[in-house]
């Protein structure tokens, strides 16, 4: 019919947060363009719930994960992710036009979808989000035609010729003011007459972090306006101790850049989304990287916010001992880092000219 889309793309990824939000970006973007017909697919998590807000056909798979390591639940996941396969099989068919690209951005949902594509000989781009590869993106890498990746340093794990320094694309309200309008919890941002302590242990908290506020929370009360994202999990017993200068929230879905904005600063986990995010607002971060993370990769992200802006990075085995209130006191009363804008303000334009440069073909 005249006037349909004829560029087809298939989104995929999932499994934490951090993979969701830049597709989300590029799909905002494509959308924009009016001539793409796009789906996603990825499993039951929070990616569900995330590509939900952006009115984009959603389909769900099964899959397994990917483990660096031996356990008797790598047979399960195995036989988990050959039902993900078939799943994607049957849906890429369906969706088997001529002209479709399909993107991943890592996790382990996009193993399937990935291995699907390339059965049917579809061509794939994926990116990578953090300094340190997902095992994922590193299988996929070799089945990709083009990879992409947020931080200089990735190149070194994947092939030279098909990889591609775009950064990461960040979302739009990055670059626009803070609206007059924000409200914390029903209080006016412009109402607040202190400074704004953000803390977030990411989508689905930490309850590390958690107890690092909860128990320093009278003093810091003192000085500071605390907006503390703890986690659907924590929040029932985190909502007892609200008052007002302190507001737990379960999980923050559209406005987080509003928050990491509004703040004077910010506590946080060092995804790559995050760290980008915060690079790009020049906003005084204090990062506490998730010890389990794989290739220690959100220490390395940490390291990138460290060298930029001056960040502070802390390991959890340091929150044992530390005076937070002090060293708050004592990293406000630092000297700031100037720093040049980045190419990350340019990623999303890179990867969706590359997006456009294969439908030209």
């Amino acid at each position: 019919m005249v006037g349909m889309p004829t560029k087809n793309i298939i989104f995929t990824g999932g499994g934490s947060g951090g993979h969701v939000i830049p597709a989300v970006t590029l799909i905002k973007a494509l959308k924009e363009q009016g001539e793409y017909d796009i789906i996603y697919v990825g499993g039951s998590g929070i990616e569900k719930e995330i590509i939900s807000e952006i009115s984009i056909p959603y389909f769900s798979i099964l899959t397994g994960k990917l483990r660096r390591y031996f356990s008797f639940k790598n047979l399960l996941d195995i036989f988990k992710v050959g039902i993900g396969v078939v799943q994607s099989l049957l849906l890429l068919l369906r969706f088997n036009k001529k002209n479709t690209l399909v993107f991943s951005t890592g996790g382990f949902v996009s193993i399937p979808v990935v291995l699907a594509a390339k059965i049917l000989g579809k061509t794939i781009y994926i990116h990578e989000q953090t300094s340190r590869v997902g095992l994922a993106n590193k299988i996929a890498s070799k089945l990709a035609a083009k990879v992409f990746i947020s931080f200089e340093e990735s190149k070194n794990y994947f092939p030279v010729g098909k990889t591609f320094f775009s950064g990461y694309p960040l979302r739009d309200e990055c670059f626009t003011p803070i609206t007059s309008s924000f409200s914390v919890r029903g209080v006016e941002i412009k109402d607040i007459n202190r400074p704004i302590l953000f803390v977030t242990g990411g989508g689905n908290g930490s309850q590390l972090i958690n107890n690092l506020i909860r128990e320093n929370l009278p003093e810091l009360l003192r000085d500071y306006f605390i907006v503390h994202q703890v986690g659907k999990n924590f929040i029932g017993e985190y909502l007892k101790l609200e008052q007002e200068n302190y507001h737990p929230v379960p999980f923050i879905k559209n406005n987080m850049i509003s928050y990491f904005k509004a703040a004077s600063i910010v506590i946080s986990r060092a995804g790559a989304g995050t760290v980008s995010e915060l690079i790009a607002l020049r906003k005084r971060s204090i990062f506490i990287p998730l010890k389990i993370a794989q290739k220690n990769e959100q220490y390395h992200n940490a390291q990138e916010a460290q060298n930029q802006l001056g960040s502070e990075i802390l390991s959890e085995d340091r929150l044992r001992d530390l005076d937070l209130p002090s060293f708050l006191k004592k990293f406000l009363g630092s000297s700031t880092r100037e720093i040049k804008g980045g190419d990350e303000i340019r990623a999303k334009d890179k990867i969706i000219s590359e997006i456009d440069g294969f439908f030209k073909v």
